[in-house]
């Protein structure tokens, strides 16, 4: 029996997850239209290459890679492309984002998938770039390029991979299902990860309230002959889930504030990814769909379902029978960390994991918030040990220095502090806005220094090129200066060369006075010498 370590904190809450769990996995339809952003993945946007009017078949590249953390995007199916503009996304800010939108034509022809790899006889570089080729993405819901994490630059050899099967929020159960009926899949991903970074160990950690995928897991590990491969039960508490929390509990080893499990020798994949993973060093093939939970009190019938990243919510919604009851909310995600979608025409991307409708009954709207009583609950029910009252405090007083001396960037926003207050503070929201300042603050700082960097580059090549001319001048005065002057002679001062030069103009002027006029030049030279002309 392993030893697990248990995280501080926590909550035990109301799972719901058999509400979607008792249908198997089916498919969606092609949608008519597929909206697919340019950005689903943390780091820079990815560069499209394709124009309104194209044709596009299913698996082709829309848009690649541009900087070391950035993911392709691929069209999910073939069709025409109508649109490359701003739209609505699945976002808290609400905010727009570059998408490409494609009318599908309902004939789902491919472009010639990537040849498969032998993954075993494949070096670790043949296996990232053929990650990033496909635009393999973190889909725990970080969405975090995945080829990042198969280049470790540490220099500590890696210890532990870790697969994240937890799902610990309520109502989402798309990992439940998928290692239910993927669990060979998943396998064969885990071991191609682990050929690619060599670590001592291969844990697969799995919320005990999914008996279903333990047995899934396990009758694959057997299968497979994969004894390095080891499925550890984990207790069921939220958020056991949460990266950092997963790998003390099966590890004993605390993140470091501000950094990330590979400083301690961890690297952690969702099992939906090491699926995906597999199918694009396998089969060849790009991650366009996913599987997503379309759930809550506010679905008719609510399933897990295989769609198209692009689909418009709308469309999954319908195929799980359409609203049900008065719902009031859609959230992206699940009820502690999700957000609410400003309309059901938004698309599906790479990081939905859930899609909630919400009804007043079962989620009522949040109560007015009340002073803080400073009873401490969240505190007791923080995950990271963190002092959420106090950050509280210093973000409302917009003392972002003293709130980052308070380890704010440590809070994964799981939101237990705000689900136990009895104050109905909503804590989670005033530490986003912090970070969202404070980020902002940073972004304002960097624009500053490279003004400034700039500014005073200016200034040393203005004086660098006054300096020069100054040189010049001098170089060419002292040249005209060494020709006028007499050989064998030292240099004459400034002053004698502007006397001469007066002196030589005077006699010029004279002597062409003479020629014009040689009679007055005679009488002229016979007044100054005293001779009347005559000769003895």
């Amino acid at each position: 029996m392993r030893r697990l370590w248990e995280f501080p904190g926590g909550l035990h809450l109301d799972d719901h997850k058999a509400e979607s769990t008792r249908r198997p996995v089916e498919r969606l339809p092609l949608p008519a239209t597929l909206t697919v952003p340019l950005q689903q993945h943390i780091g820079e946007a990815a560069e499209i290459l394709v124009a309104v009017g194209d044709r596009v078949l299913g698996g082709q590249t829309l848009a690649r890679a541009t900087g070391y953390v950035s993911a392709a995007v691929h069209a999910g199916t073939s069709g025409t492309v109508t649109a490359v503009e701003e739209r609505p996304v699945p976002h808290p800010s609400g905010l727009t984002a570059m998408c490409v939108v494609i009318d599908t034509d309902g004939r789902d022809q491919w472009v010639a998938p990537l040849p498969p790899l032998d993954w075993q006889a494949s070096s670790p570089m043949e296996l990232r770039q053929r990650v990033r080729e496909c635009g393999l993405v973190g889909l725990g819901g970080a969405a975090f390029p995945s080829s990042v994490k198969l280049n470790p630059t540490g220099e500590r050899a890696l210890e532990h991979l870790i697969v994240n099967g937890a799902e610990c929020e309520p109502w989402i159960a798309c990992d439940d299902m998928l290692m239910r009926e993927r669990a060979a899949e998943i396998v064969e991903g885990i071991r191609i990860v682990a050929h690619a970074l060599r670590p001592r160990e291969v844990l697969i950690g799995v919320e005990d309230n999914k008996p279903e995928a333990i047995d899934a897991l396990r009758s694959a590990v057997e299968a497979a002959g994969a004894r390095e491969i080891e499925v550890v039960p984990v207790p069921t508490r939220y958020p056991a889930g949460g990266e950092k929390q997963l790998v003390y509990t099966l590890t004993g080893k605390e993140v470091p504030s501000d950094g990330i499990p590979l400083q301690i020798g961890v690297v952690c994949h969702n099992v939906g990814t090491l699926a995906a993973l597999r199918r694009a060093v396998v089969e060849g093939r790009p991650l366009t769909d996913r599987y997503v939970a379309v759930t809550g009190p506010g679905i008719r019938e609510p399933r897990v379902v295989e769609a198209l990243v692009g689909t418009p919510f709308r469309d999954l919604v319908d195929f799980c029978g359409g609203y049900a009851g008065d719902v009031d909310r859609l959230l992206m995600g699940g009820p502690m960390m999700g957000f609410a979608v400003a309309d059901d025409g938004v698309a599906l991307v790479k990081a939905t994991n859930c899609i909630l409708a919400a009804t007043p009954a079962l989620f009522p709207a949040p109560d007015t918030a009340m002073p803080c009583i400073r009873c401490g609950a969240c505190t007791d029910a923080c995950p990271a040990s963190l002092l959420p009252q106090q950050l509280y405090w210093y973000a409302r007083a917009q003392d972002f220095e003293r709130v980052q001396d308070h380890s704010l960037f440590d809070c994964i926003e799981c939101g237990a502090c705000a689900y136990v207050c009895p104050s109905h503070i909503p804590l989670v929201q005033y530490f986003r806005y912090a970070k969202t300042e404070i980020w902002a603050q940073e972004r304002d700082r960097q624009k500053a220094d490279i003004a400034r960097d700039r500014h005073e580059f200016r200034q040393l090549r203005l004086e660098r090129e006054a300096r020069e001319k100054r040189e010049k001048r001098e170089r060419k005065k002292a040249a005209l200066r060494s020709r006028r002057a007499p050989e064998g002679e030292g240099l004459s001062a400034p002053g004698d060369d502007k006397k001469a030069a007066i002196d030589a103009a005077l006699a010029k002027a004279r002597a062409k006075k003479a020629v014009k006029d040689p009679a007055r030049e005679t009488e002229a030279t016979r007044e100054r010498t005293g001779n009347d002309g005559d000769t003895d």
